[in-house]
């Protein structure tokens, strides 16, 4: 996954656009496409700032947390199929990983 623009480029573009200069513009001067010019505008006109967004991913919520119990399971039942060890295992757990 590509790295997000530094907000120091996201300045620049944005004093550009600021200062009248067009879109298209500043995108062929910055070497940025006109989605990610959009995209750098939309956070600076809501909150003033130009900062990528962090922390916003959680993550997966894990059906299974004690791994301990899960080895000791997996050696057990570990030449079973995923639907018949999710079925052994229970706790809502799926051979798809599904909520």
């Amino acid at each position: 996954m590509p790295a997000p623009y530094s907000c120091d480029l996201g300045k620049k573009a944005i004093l550009a656009v600021k200062r009248g200069e067009r879109k298209i513009d500043v995108c062929r001067m910055f070497h940025i496409s006109r989605n990610s010019l959009d995209l750098l505008l939309k956070p600076e006109e809501e909150t003033g700032d130009c900062q990528a967004s962090v922390n916003f991913q959680k993550g997966n919520g894990h059906k299974i947390v004690d791994w301990e119990r899960f080895s000791k399971f997996v050696q057990q039942y570990g030449d079973k199929t995923q639907g018949q060890m999710a079925q052994l295992w229970g706790d809502n757990v799926t051979q798809q990983n599904r909520a």
